[in-house]
């Protein structure tokens, strides 16, 4: 059995986060399912990133501590996730004991080897990004090159890393290993940020407390991405040699928006380079969703909130809709309508009808139980070798992180099942005793289609595929065609109810007025 180390950023719990925040989320957990349906032994990490002047900032304007603003926070992440049915195997908050202490081990060893060591700090400081910037990197301006937001003046006592120190070795190892930072432009983007000069990078901060304290100077608190970065070995129980350690580390790939790429592949292996610990072998820094061509923020309304998209169309709609509509690695654009037609479209029209259809011909034809015939004819071994391709080129795009690509290729195979259903016309067939046979295996074939576009959409929706397997009565997800045996289905609702674009439109905008 193999092992699978998949990693989300542990999010700031600043208030509800929107459908892009989820967006990673979720594309990780497809990836998640789909290595342990591989047979993979997987742990996948996800969790919130808790301490960082901001947080300190906003707890005092709603009058809380930090501690009780991020608690109500993280309860309503926690609860996110289970409505979007992610299947992490550990959540971790940069506020568990078990971090803190991790955290200082790792600052201590640091300072102890030389990696770390006091100066003064005097530059530019993004709040909101937690991210330090030089007068050159902001290149005559006083905003933020990540978020465009006013940078602040800071100037302080502080412990500085030696990250330049790791710049030859950094650059080294990403030349050396193309798939580290992907996808390439963004490894080209930071080589060129690297190649053009590492400073020292200031890891402790003392104009305010809300962070973990570095044990031995009580004025100062651990720089939040020095904090937060660790999270990723401090879950798998570093500093100790602990076998869920052994075991997991190198993470296999860490899944982070285009716009923390450089906390991940400058800061964050420099770090591990200075703790002797392996590198992780892959970065994927994936594009944004856009709403109206910019970037979503939390001001533009319940029409982004994840929750309520989730009650109104139900959860898979909304897995689908993000990892089909986006290429992964470009951003893409949100919108309920564009959403709503991918309901109408590919999940109403195309998989539903395709299942609905299958089944009442089924019921109709064979009373709901169905046995493979033996009489095939030309159709048959196109639409089985689809079948086989399909599952391979999806398996194979999952695996490059291709999900809008693996969705293409599934919608492929089921649209070419629809139109088996037009090229053999079981309806004709049924007219005719003596087509009997061939009639019993063109529904068989549906249902073996239909069964392995169950078994090929688990990763993405996974209710979905337990509700198709209950239609065709089979609990088998294995992914090779079978020539015998026999289904027996049963109805049920629409798996996807078509939508009034117009009225849905019309009701969207109301809740976000």
């Amino acid at each position: 059995m193999s092992k699978y180390y998949i990693t989300t950023p542990i999010y700031y719990p600043s208030g509800r986060l929107h459908i892009g925040n989820a967006y990673t989320t979720v594309a990780a957990d497809a990836v998640a399912r789909f290595r342990r349906i591989m047979g993979d032994e997987v742990f996948f990490l996800t969790g919130t990133d808790e301490h960082a002047q901001k947080i300190q900032r906003k707890a005092a304007e709603a009058g809380k501590s930090p501690k009780q603003y991020v608690d109500e926070i993280v309860d309503g992440i926690v609860e996110l996730w289970r409505v979007l049915n992610i299947s992490y195997d550990k959540f971790i908050r940069t506020t568990d004991d078990y971090h803190v202490d991790a955290v200082q081990k790792i600052f201590t060893r640091l300072h102890e080897q030389g990696d770390i060591y006091k100066s003064e700090y005097e530059g530019w400081y993004c709040t909101p990004c937690e991210a330090f910037w030089t007068e050159t990197q902001l290149d005559g301006g006083k905003v933020c090159p990540d978020c465009g937001r006013p940078v602040e003046q800071a100037a302080e006592e502080s412990y500085f890393f030696r990250m330049s120190r790791y710049q030859e070795r950094l650059i080294a190892h990403i030349e050396s290993h193309p798939e580290f930072i992907q996808p390439a432009s963004r490894r080209n983007e930071m080589l060129s940020f690297i190649k053009s000069g590492l400073e020292d990078l200031c890891v402790s901060r003392t104009t305010f407390d809300w962070g973990i304290q570095v044990p031995f100077d009580e004025k100062h608190v651990v720089y939040v991405w020095l904090d937060a970065l660790t999270n990723y070995i401090n879950a798998l129980g570093y500093p100790e040699n602990t076998a869920v350690y052994q075991k997991f580390w190198p993470a296999d790939v860490h899944l982070v928006g285009k716009d923390i790429v450089r906390f991940h592949t400058v800061i964050w292996p420099t770090i591990l380079m200075a703790l002797d610990a392996p590198l992780p072998k892959q970065v994927f820094a994936h594009g944004w969703l856009l709403l109206d061509g910019g970037k979503m923020s939390k001001s533009r309304g319940n029409v982004v909130d994840p929750v309520i998209l989730a009650e109104k169309y139900g959860v898979d709609a909304v897995r689908y809709y993000v990892l089909r509509e986006v290429a992964f690695g470009a951003d893409g654009n949100f919108s309920n309508e564009l959403m709503i037609q991918r309901i109408n479209s590919d999940l109403a029209n195309d998989l539903g009808n395709l299942v609905s259809r299958t089944v009442a011909m089924a019921e109709k034809y064979f009373g709901g139980t169905v046995a493979a015939s033996g009489a095939a004819a030309a159709p048959d071994d196109d639409l089985k070798a689809l079948a086989m391709e399909t599952d391979g080129s999806s398996s194979d795009a999952i695996n490059k992180l291709l999900l809008s690509n693996a969705l293409a290729d599934i919608w492929r195979f089921i649209s070419r099942t629809n139109k088996y259903i037009d090229e053999t016309t079981p309806w004709i067939l049924a007219g005719d005793d003596s087509q009997r046979p061939r009639l019993a295996q063109v529904i068989y074939n549906l249902c073996e289609s239909i069964r392995l576009i169950a078994a090929m959409i688990q990763p993405f929706m996974p209710d979905t595929a337990d509700k198709i397997h209950a239609r065709t009565g089979t609990d088998d997800i294995g992914r090779t065609w079978n020539d015998g045996g026999e289904f027996t289905v049963s109805k049920g609702p629409a798996l996807f109810p078509r939508i009034d674009l117009e009225k849905e439109i019309a009701e969207l905008e109301r809740l976000t007025v």
